[in-house]
């Protein structure tokens, strides 16, 4: 986050700045490179905040509700590196991190040569904390994604069946066990459907 601007870092919220903290660091001064942004809850936080202010009928902050939106943190890193290059922000609830891959790999079939994909999320603010259904936990992570080549990990996707155990952790930190343990598969029950992992395609 040091190479960031000041002015714009400070805008960043807690997720905001663990997100670009991991976008930096994988891109290493990389530029023109499409990026995805993928958060379940995105910065939640600051909308409730903002619904809050509404309720006790004070305007709305136009930089809060900027800052609240779901694409904050994937602007804020493109207008600090003047950067033009593709990027989006997609939230797809439990499977978010799956779906985020998948469309990184639609970047890659379209031509583009790396795509920078970062997950992050934090817990629910307590205002919504009854609607967490796993273990929600701080954590960003990102990964320089290119065509596949001789140790590539493979995802599928079928209709889910209920043999995959539910996982007590965010699908996000499910995903990055799963690249640091060596492991050879991890199938998980998100969003409907059954997502497979494997390693050395």
């Amino acid at each position: 986050m040091s190479a960031m601007p000041a002015m714009l870092r400070r805008r960043a919220g807690f997720l905001g700045k663990m997100a670009l903290e991991v976008a930096y660091r994988c891109l290493d001064g990389r530029t023109d490179i499409a990026a995805v942004f993928c958060s379940r809850h995105g910065e939640v936080s600051r909308a409730v905040d903002l619904l809050g202010e509404l309720s006790q009928g004070e305007p709305m902050s136009p930089t809060g509700f900027g800052l609240a939106v779901h694409n904050a943190s994937a602007g804020l890193f493109s207008i600090a590196r003047t950067d033009r290059a593709n990027h989006m922000a997609l939230s797809a609830g439990a499977a978010t991190v799956e779906h985020g891959v998948v469309e990184a790999c639609g970047l890659l079939a379209d031509g583009a040569p790396m795509v920078l994909l970062v997950v992050y999320d934090c817990a629910l603010p307590a205002a919504l904390a009854h609607f967490e259904d796993c273990d929600e936990q701080p954590h960003a992570w990102a990964w320089l994604m290119t065509a596949p080549g001789a140790h590539a990990i493979g995802l599928a996707c079928d209709a889910a069946d209920g043999t995959a155990p539910a996982s007590t952790q965010p699908g996000g930190l499910d995903v990055l066990h799963f690249q640091l343990s060596g492991a050879a598969s991890l199938v998980r029950q998100a969003g409907g459907q059954r997502w497979t992992w494997t390693r050395d395609v």
